[in-house]
């Protein structure tokens, strides 16, 4: 209780400062850096979240799903093969897909937009006052103003404030329609491949000149659906979608040698949102 009061005290005289990061890394699947902050600061993190969540979240399109209420993985690869269908017209015409991923995303989140957005929602100077501090309290030796830490609770609900800067181009802006944004990673639908390259340039420019981030060079395509098209960990068909490889691999990995109950329900559970017949009998048996 003491600790609670006297963080109330520095957050009414305005002292408080943000403390220091415990970093660490993981591999999930590929390698992460994670930034943990101290008991205090993240029992501040879960204060800001749940009084801007509600207030923040009314303002996103509909189709961002990373990091919100009923708006996981499996809403996200549902809506996918909703919009592959109607733009495919149930699969009797061709759908182009165009995927982008964005180049270390959290890495570049640029300290200075993201701040200035904040101040056009938010008109409470306290409040901003807060957010800056949690957002300059990381920063890197070469990048001093940039990126947002992996760890923060925070972090989660500032990419989709930023990001949806992008949203709202999209959708406003270029009036499209068949659109899914994944934290980082988005899909654009149509029935025509050319549209899709001159909307390229366009997403590209905007990322760049105003929200300072590129596309991940390996990681733009413009697919037919029929041709299977990776999203969210699945390659999605028109009529079936399969666990991508790397996937299926670490898959069998993990469940190599005696792994715990939890762990096998995880993966059932992960097997039973696609056709994974073969794979979940080969690793589960009659399970």
């Amino acid at each position: 209780m003491g600790n609670i009061l006297a963080l109330h005290r520095e957050l009414a005289q305005k002292t408080y400062r943000h403390g220091l990061y415990l970093a660490f890394k993981i591999n999930d699947p590929k390698p992460r850096d994670i930034h943990k902050a101290e008991v205090r600061d993240r029992l501040l993190h879960h204060a800001i979240y749940r009084k801007l969540y509600l207030y923040f979240d009314q303002k996103f399109i509909f189709d961002s799903y990373s990091c919100r209420f009923d708006k996981g993985t499996y809403r996200a690869m549902d809506r996918f093969n909703q919009y592959a269908r109607t733009v495919s017209r149930n699969h009797t015409r061709t759908a182009w897909i165009l995927k982008c991923d964005i180049r270390k995303f959290f890495a570049n989140i640029d300290h200075e937009v993201l701040k200035n957005i904040l101040r056009r929602h938010i008109k409470d100077a306290d409040i901003v006052w807060l957010l800056v501090e949690v957002i300059d309290s990381f920063h890197t030796k070469d990048k001093p103003s940039i990126g947002l830490p992996l760890g923060n609770l925070t972090s989660q609900l500032l990419v989709n404030i930023y990001m949806n800067e992008l949203d709202q181009f999209l959708k406003r802006k270029l009036k499209i329609k068949q659109y899914i944004r994944f934290a980082d990673d988005f899909v654009i639908f149509s029935a025509n491949r050319q549209w899709l390259e001159i909307m390229l340039p366009e997403v590209r420019n905007f990322l760049w000149h105003r929200l300072r981030l590129s596309f991940h060079p390996d990681k733009v395509s413009i697919k037919t659906f029929a041709s299977g098209v990776d999203f969210l960990g699945w390659v999605h068909f028109p009529r079936h979608r399969t666990l991508r490889a790397a996937t299926r691999r670490r898959v069998s990995s993990r469940l190599g040698g005696n792994p715990p109950d939890e762990t096998t329900a995880s993966y059932l559970g992960l097997l039973g949102h696609g056709n994974a017949y073969k794979l979940k009998k080969k690793l589960f048996g009659g399970r």
